[in-house]
C-alpha cells in the first residue's frame, strides 16, 4: 500500500532540497544550504510550506539564521509564504495534492496524443506567451490528452516526471474555450494515467481557475511554493 499523498509530497521536495534530515515536522522549519538546487533557480532562495512546516533552500551560510528565526515567526503567526514575496519572485503557488481514493474522474471523452505532437504545439503558439509558460505544458514529456473543436486542439494537459515520483500536471485550453469544462476533462486523462503508473498527482497553480479545477478533481491543497531572488531583504 502506497504512502498517502501527504507523506509522499514531504519526501519528494526533501529530496529536491536535498535536505538529509527529511522534511520538518509541522510547527517546525528547516533550512538548506545550496547555491543550486532543484527547489529554486541557482543564487535564489527556495521555500515550500506543506502540512505547516517550511522547507527553505538558501544560497549562503550566512542567511541560515535570519531565515529560520523568521519562518518560525512566520509559522507562529499562521501567516503564508507571501509575507515574503519580496522582490523578484517566483509564486507564491498553491500544491495540492491527489490521493487516488480521493479522485474524481471527469468521465469526459478525451483523445491521445504522443508528447511533442503538432497539434498541441499549435495551441501553445496560439495563447499569449505567459500562458503558455504558465501551463508548463511544454515541457511535459507524457501522453497528451486532448479535446478539439474541428480538427483544432482547444484544450490539453499531460504532466511531467518529477524524480520518478510525482507528476506534475500541465493543463492549458484556448481563450476562445474557457469556461466550458474542458480543463477538467483533459486534466482528469492526465491523472488518471499518472495513478495508473504509480505517481502522485501534484497541482500548482497560482490563478483561481486553476485552482478550482483542481478541487473539482479531488486534489487538496497542502501548502505552497516560493522562490526569492534575495531573500535577506524579505526576512529583515
Amino acid at each position: 500500500m502506497s504512502l498517502p499523498a501527504a507523506d509522499r509530497a514531504r519526501e519528494m521536495w526533501s529530496r529536491l532540497a536535498g535536505a538529509p534530515a527529511g522534511f520538518p515536522r509541522p510547527g517546525d522549519v528547516g533550512v538548506v544550504v545550496s547555491g543550486e538546487s532543484a527547489l529554486c533557480p541557482p543564487g535564489w532562495s527556495g521555500l515550500v510550506e506543506l502540512g505547516g512546516a517550511i522547507l527553505a533552500v538558501v544560497p549562503r551560510p550566512e542567511l541560515v539564521d535570519g531565515v529560520c528565526a523568521r519562518l518560525l515567526a512566520l509559522l507562529g503567526e499562521g501567516d503564508g509564504l507571501s509575507r515574503l514575496a519580496v522582490g523578484e519572485v517566483l509564486g507564491p503557488a498553491e500544491l495540492a495534492y491527489l490521493d487516488e481514493t480521493d479522485f474524481r474522474p471527469a468521465g469526459a471523452e478525451v483523445e491521445r496524443l504522443p508528447s511533442g505532437h503538432g497539434d498541441v504545439k499549435a495551441l501553445l503558439a496560439s495563447v499569449p506567451e505567459a500562458d503558455a509558460a504558465e501551463s508548463g505544458l511544454e515541457d511535459a514529456g507524457s501522453p497528451v490528452y486532448v479535446v478539439r473543436d474541428g480538427s483544432r486542439v482547444v484544450a490539453a494537459s499531460a504532466y511531467r516526471l518529477w524524480l520518478e515520483m510525482a507528476a506534475h500536471v500541465c493543463v492549458l485550453t484556448a481563450d476562445t474555450h474557457r469556461g466550458r469544462g474542458l480543463a477538467r476533462a483533459v486534466a482528469s486523462a492526465a491523472v488518471a494515467d499518472a495513478l495508473a503508473n504509480g505517481l502522485l498527482p501534484q497541482w500548482r497553480a497560482r490563478p483561481v481557475a486553476s485552482r478550482r479545477v483542481a478541487a473539482a478533481l479531488g486534489f487538496r491543497r497542502h501548502g505552497e511554493q516560493l522562490s526569492v531572488r534575495d531573500l535577506a531583504a524579505a526576512v529583515k
